[in-house]
């Protein structure tokens, strides 16, 4: 068989959400699909989904509908359906321990204090599998943490945030061909 990627975006369905924060992960899938043409437009497992290909392998694009804190409820039932390897699972979501802009590729690791990566590694049981962090820095003091994830970014931010979803679509890219370590080497450094 031939290899099966899994690629999914964490964020928050609904236009109210689009270009927050906590919706890069979305907005890293938006970018693979019209990069690779794949249609994200399927709905099903708990979300919108496209089938297509990266760098010669077959690759599922995902962007779960749960809400962030159910994200993992979507993972499950797709890794489930596909039978694919825990390793073949690629997640892109916020983080708020990165400045803005800044990306961290890791071969596995905790959820931290991402409410949709808990969910998703409680779910499966595992959190053995690639991450890719996008940056969106920590709430100003006396911010809401809930509220700041949701807001959008300053124009200056979005620059960095546009960067950094370009570099996760070429460490998406990096993993699929050569690896998780390649991808850290490549992409870790900026």
């Amino acid at each position: 068989m031939e290899d099966l990627f899994v690629v999914i975006g964490l964020g928050n369905p609904g236009t109210k959400y689009d270009n927050t924060r906590h919706n890069v992960g979305f907005d890293t899938i938006d970018r693979l699909s019209k990069k690779h043409n794949i249609a994200v437009t399927k709905v099903k497992h708990k979300a919108v989904i496209g089938d297509g290909t990266i760098e010669g392998a077959r690759v599922i694009l995902v962007k779960p509908q749960t809400f962030m804190n159910l994200s993992g409820e979507s993972v499950r039932e797709i890794m489930e359906w596909y039978k694919i390897p825990v390793e073949n699972i690629i997640i892109v979501y916020d983080d708020i321990d990165l400045p803005v802009g800044k990306l961290r590729v890791r071969p596995k690791g905790s959820a931290g204090t991402h409410n949709g990566m808990r969910s998703v590694i409680y779910q499966i049981q595992s959190d053995d599998f690639p991450r890719i962090r996008i940056g969106v820095d920590k709430p100003p003091q006396g911010w809401d943490l809930a509220n700041f994830v949701l807001s959008k970014f300053s124009p200056d931010e979005r620059k960095n945030v546009e960067e950094a979803i370009e570099n996760a679509v070429g460490a998406v890219e990096t993993i699929i061909k050569s690896g998780v370590d390649n991808a850290m080497n490549r992409f870790n450094t900026k």
